[in-house]
């Protein structure tokens, strides 16, 4: 898949707990080379963690963050290319990313799925009837972006979602 794009000032908020967030206002208050690292390998632990929160199966799973350019890269091997486009949401969809470098490696490959930044007045229902003429399909769209997605209702602006082919 590459390189995607994200909207770096929305999604989770992950930096702002535990050792990222120590690392953070280390390197905001001393921004050099050692502390920019520390802050890159923090983020990318931190994003790691979350993946694995949501019971996604990545074997050799490495997580990298650049803290100076907000991208994050991906590696690994998944069974399924709905896995592989559920960890990259995962680390897309997370405050102050800005591009995602999937270097995943899908063992059963399958057709990619297409992808939409949810503007603000979306819902699942809209966005159903945009990619599949029928806003009652929005089941196959929650489905899809579980469990990142909890409630179908539980969407934001600058949140990206995967958009299966059916």
């Amino acid at each position: 898949m590459g390189l995607l794009s994200f909207i770096k000032e929305a999604g989770e908020k992950l930096f702002g707990r535990g050792e990222a967030k120590a690392a953070q206002e280390t390197a905001a208050a001393a921004p050099s080379p050692e502390n920019i690292a520390a802050l890159s390998k923090a983020a990318g632990d931190a994003i790691a963690t979350y993946i694995r929160a949501q019971g996604l199966k990545v074997d050799a799973l490495d997580v990298g963050f650049e803290a100076s350019t907000g991208t994050v890269t991906v590696a690994g091997v998944v069974e399924d290319q709905a896995t592989r486009e559920k960890v990259v949401l995962c680390c897309g969809n997370v405050e102050r990313v800005a591009a995602v470098n999937d270097l995943l490696t899908v063992s059963a490959p399958e057709p990619e799925s297409q992808w939409h930044t949810v503007v603000s007045g979306d819902n699942l229902s809209k966005i159903a009837k945009k990619f599949y003429g029928d806003p009652n399909k929005y089941p196959v769209i929650f489905e899809a972006n579980r469990p990142m997605l909890t409630h179908p209702d539980k969407i934001y602006p600058g949140q990206m979602l995967r958009i299966p082919p059916i």
